[in-house]
């Protein structure tokens, strides 16, 4: 699972590699149909101590063009004079090393910021240009705000990817809205995942608040601390060891109440039902399960 927002915005498509041929033709970008496309190493550092790391990297197959391409993806939250170096020194070991012709894609979270990655990266003198670096950009200017519940659930890669770029735009509550919605209706596992992927990738305290209440509200009631969906999965191993705790009674023969049934499977801390299927093994009836050694 990612760790920060500046993970999210490139790991997206790690998620979803095929993200890439969907959401570059609705950002106006040219994509050649891609037959496959595969995760590569990101690290470009050369025998010398000098870490060079691209944040993501494919290699894209398309029909009819022996070899693809090679797409270097890059997720930036503002400006940065050092990265027009970086970015052309990954272009040009990336070339070397694959003799595949490689292209950047920037992902931004604002317009400001779009705007300055996009401009091109001249290396050379006034008198002669030896390169030029024309970067792509993905950002809220060309990106699609899903507000649509529907077409949310038809990709929910690019749902999220939506809402993570319009992050900071006032008609973000609407991508959300549709988003959570759009999760409701999907399988519990599949919902866990990108839910919490996108309440890691959004950073700002206030989205994040407001998209705990939307899943709430839509698919998620499940109180506490940490991300919602850790809470999710805390409740959720918690009905399974439930479960064990019930299995392991009547794999030996134990009869087991309604009232025990009940106790066990409302119970949601970890720790008490790790102790009830230790006893589980060696108890003669089921409501020794609660009886604590200074009772017995």
């Amino acid at each position: 699972m990612v760790s920060t927002a500046h993970e999210a915005m490139h790991r997206i498509f790690r998620e979803d590699p095929h993200l890439f041929a969907r959401v570059l033709p609705r950002a106006g970008i040219p994509f050649p149909e891609a037959t496959s496309i595969e995760p590569l190493d990101t690290d470009l550092t050369e025998i010398r101590p000098v870490e060079r790391r691209v944040d993501s990297l494919f290699r894209v197959h398309t029909a009819g063009e022996e070899g693809g391409f090679l797409l270097a993806v890059e997720a930036q939250g503002r400006p940065d004079a050092d990265k027009p170096s970086s970015w052309t020194y990954y272009l040009a070991h990336l070339y070397a090393k694959y003799r595949l012709p490689p292209i950047l894609l920037v992902v931004c979270r604002d317009k400001t910021t779009a705007a300055w990655a996009a401009e091109p990266i001249r290396i050379g003198r006034r008198v002669h240009t030896s390169m030029v670096v024309f970067p792509l950009v993905l950002g809220p200017g060309n990106l699609p705000a899903i507000t649509d519940p529907e077409e949310a659930a038809g990709d929910l890669a690019l749902a999220v990817l939506s809402a993570l770029a319009h992050a900071k735009d006032p008609g973000h509550p609407a991508i959300l809205d549709a988003l959570a919605a759009a999760l409701s209706g999907v399988d519990r596992e599949q919902a866990y995942s990108w839910a919490e992927f996108t309440e890691t990738g959004l950073g700002d305290a206030r989205a994040r608040t407001l998209w705990r209440e939307l899943l709430s509200t839509y698919t998620l009631r499940f109180p506490g601390s940490g991300t919602i969906i850790e809470e999710a999965i805390l409740k959720g191993r918690g009905d399974s060891r439930g479960e064990d705790i019930l299995r392991v009674l009547r794999v030996r023969g134990v009869e087991v109440s309604d009232a025990v049934r009940e106790r066990v499977n409302s119970c949601d801390d970890l720790e008490v039902l790790g102790t009830w299927l230790d006893r589980a093994v060696t108890v003669g009836s089921a409501e020794e399960l609660f009886v604590e050694p200074s009772e017995a």
